[in-house]
């Protein structure tokens, strides 16, 4: 089933420009969402604790610092955009309490509230703005008139039932709009995400090109060569897979490759399609490690 895609002309950006937005945290993808609303000339503070060594750096930027919970008390859509690690310590403390109806809480993974570490009572708007990227690249592609996809989802409605209104205009003011910006749940975000660190971005791909590797090395091979065949190249042919797509990718290789390829794929894939399951009914489990 295809997602709801919005773009640019579907999203009303005077939503989120009229109300105060706090985000809490400021590292690399804090920075960028916060530096992305203010040049979306958007309402935007910064909240840390006392003694972060991160309150020079917002200062310096032109921000002004308020302790968490001030900043609760003064935005009307208050950003969660630390470590998910540190949600449910720093919310159940310094934001929660805080709260009143028709504030809305935004995250950029739905993983503390999927996995019920945090939860709020009727009436606060609970709303998940996900960029699909890391903050410099959400940044870099803003400054380029680009942007980066997103995904938004609303767990909870506020009592002024403006959280999905809320949560597009805030996509467009960080770029989203520019190319897309799709409407999924912090249960599909949430599990697809991490099944796809697991298994392919991070844990996966690790896994591949350190066999790789070593499976040349205790071959006899050199290691220059099992690096540049199973760690070097593996840029080259990403960065085809993501501007062409898997048949542009095709193409843009040799016969020799794409034929070696296409006699690999088949057994690779019976060996990788069970673990592959495993690892996404752990996850759905909640048995996310």
């Amino acid at each position: 089933m295809a997602l709801p895609v919005y773009y640019d002309k579907d999203i009303d950006l005077g939503v989120i420009q009229s109300l105060q937005v706090g985000v809490i945290g400021y590292g690399a993808q804090a920075k960028a969402q916060a530096l992305n609303l203010r040049d979306s000339k958007v309402k935007v503070r910064v909240g840390l604790y006392q003694g972060s060594l991160s309150i020079p750096k917002a200062k310096a930027e032109g921000f002004e610092v308020l302790e968490v919970k001030e900043l609760v008390q003064k935005s009307d859509v208050i950003m969660a955009l630390l470590p998910d690690e540190l949600h449910k310590e720093v919310l159940e403390k310094e934001v929660i309490p805080f709260l009143k109806e028709n504030q809305i809480v935004g995250f950029a993974h739905g993983f503390s509230v999927h996995f019920n570490q945090v939860s709020f009572k009727k009436g606060i708007g609970v709303i998940l703005v996900a960029p699909k990227g890391p903050g410099s690249a959400l940044r870099e592609e803003y400054l380029k008139n680009r942007g980066l996809y997103h995904l938004i989802a609303i767990e909870q409605e506020n009592s002024k039932n403006n959280a999905k209104a809320v949560a597009l205009s805030y996509a467009k003011a960080m770029g989203g709009g520019r190319m897309g910006v799709l409407e999924t749940s912090f249960k599909e975000e949430c599990e697809s995400d991490l099944f796809g660190e697991q298994a392919v971005l991070c844990g996966g791909l690790e896994a591949i090109v350190r066999m790789g590797f070593e499976t040349l090395i205790k071959a006899g091979y050199p290691e220059e060569l099992a690096y540049f065949e199973c760690v070097h190249e593996v840029k080259l042919v990403a960065d085809l897979l993501h501007y062409k797509g898997v048949e542009g990718l095709r193409k843009h290789i040799s016969n020799t490759a794409e034929f070696g390829a296409i006699k690999a794929r088949e057994p690779m894939a019976n060996l990788l399609e069970k673990r592959m399951q495993k690892i996404l009914k752990k996850i759905q489990k909640r048995l996310i490690r």
